[in-house]
């Protein structure tokens, strides 16, 4: 993929007016296939309101490219994330990501990488992130490749309040290891 192309995925935290696409994006099956999330829009809002007030730890962001959406794209600490959630993580640096295009005509081009990698040098643009981790379905093989070639490792399968996962992993070392080529 030409760098060009991942220099122009931008990312603007999602505002009140940002929750009717998105939750239209939600509702598109080759999404609702994979994401569990609240299905009315009264849900959703209330879902997502806390992070758009800055009262959640959990960052959500309308993906961009050339200034136009084209996806979502979160972070949260894993750590006390809560609702059965990594009850074990004890590192604080830990964040997760979830995220997705909107349209299926971008997918099997390496927006979605792209989308995820430029993602990761923004988080660990924080000092305070140590490694950021994702666990895609173990049946989504479009979301694992993508996550790969961004750089994440398997670490193994899991069982998540959603079901049965593959925990993912990049650490700063490695993102950074990937980044410079070195």
């Amino acid at each position: 993929m030409a760098s060009n192309q991942l220099q122009r995925v931008t990312f603007r935290p999602i505002a009140r007016n940002d929750l009717g696409l998105i939750h239209q994006w939600i509702l598109r099956p080759r999404v609702t296939e994979w994401w569990h999330s609240p299905s009315s829009i009264a849900d959703f809002e209330e879902h997502y309101l806390p992070s758009i007030n800055g009262t959640s730890t959990t960052k959500a962001f309308v993906a961009q490219r050339d200034q136009e959406p084209i996806g979502f794209i979160q972070s949260y600490v894993v750590m006390g994330s809560g609702g059965g959630w990594w009850e074990n993580e004890q590192d604080p640096g830990a964040r997760g990501v979830d995220q997705f295009l909107a349209d299926p005509d971008q997918l099997n081009q390496g927006l979605g990488t792209a989308m995820v990698r430029e993602f990761l040098a923004k988080i660990f643009r924080e000092p305070e992130v140590t490694i950021v981790q994702a666990d895609p379905d173990t049946n989504n093989h479009r979301a694992i490749r993508c996550y790969t070639k961004a750089g994440f490792a398997a670490v193994g399968q899991v069982v998540t309040p959603d079901g049965t996962a593959l925990l993912m992993r990049c650490s700063r070392a490695g993102f950074a290891h990937q980044r410079t080529g070195a």
